[in-house]
């Protein structure tokens, strides 16, 4: 059977979930009864799911979550960290992130913010948007390196081309200069084309003091927050709990 000519053609021409839906069909003794259109219907299928599979796998390997196995169905919401049901049922339909707005979650360390994020990255990622994820003393390690090596420009592409940003844990540490040009590029860049998902232990309240000079905090913060859904959390560290 997998030396019939039609399934060595499928695979030939890459059609990959054709060539297995084909190789399964010749197996099952009812597949005589099904007619050619019902057969190729089946092939058709299995086809288009195969293609979506490998397209969210690879959105999935770009966005590099720190959470891969992370979903929106494992939420806890029996936990007391003040996590609002209904708001995050409706962040998870991603109408925000096709209209390029932004969402902040804010909270104590261990509350589960970088998860919740992580959750909400790969149901873009399901959706079929692009997700890029990046912890911010990381990413600003290697935005000062990429300037040197010449690099910057490509790094630079990927920040400001995926529909969702997710820039994890920010503050407490004041931003230097070359920090807040390169922040501010980059939330230039996105403002009302991309949306920007931003987590931190610190209040709003208190954003303005690390990026530390006035003008540029104002300026960054005004293309951050006015457009944003917020997230507040609060509670005991969930990792203390769970050990």
């Amino acid at each position: 059977m997998l030396d019939h000519p039609t399934h060595q053609r499928l695979r030939d021409l890459k059609l990959d979930g054709m060539a297995d839906a084909f190789a399964e069909l010749k197996q099952q003794p009812d597949a005589a009864t099904l007619s050619h259109a019902e057969w190729l219907g089946l092939l058709i299928d299995r086809e288009a799911t195969n293609r979506s599979t490998k397209r969210y796998q690879t959105r999935m390997r770009a966005a590099k979550l720190r959470h891969v196995g992370a979903a929106i169905e494992d939420v806890d919401y029996r936990t007391p960290r003040q996590l609002d049901r209904d708001m995050f049922r409706q962040l998870a339909q991603g109408d925000w992130i096709a209209k390029g707005q932004n969402l902040i979650i804010t909270g104590p360390c261990g509350v589960g913010k970088t998860w919740l994020a992580c959750a909400l990255g790969q149901k873009a990622c399901r959706d079929g948007r692009s997700v890029l994820y990046r912890r911010l003393p990381r990413l600003f390690a290697e935005l000062e390196l990429a300037h040197g090596d010449g690099s910057f420009p490509r790094l630079f592409r990927q920040l400001v081309r995926a529909n969702l940003l997710i820039l994890d844990d920010w503050g407490p540490d004041r931003l230097t200069a070359p920090q807040r040009r390169d922040l501010m590029e980059i939330v230039e860049d996105r403002y009302g084309t991309g949306s920007i998902m931003l987590t931190s232990q610190l209040p709003v309240d208190a954003w303005h003091d690390v990026v530390g000079e006035p003008t540029f905090a104002d300026a960054i913060l005004d293309r951050i927050v006015h457009n944003a859904h917020r997230l507040p959390l609060d509670g005991a560290s969930m990792r203390k709990q769970q050990t």
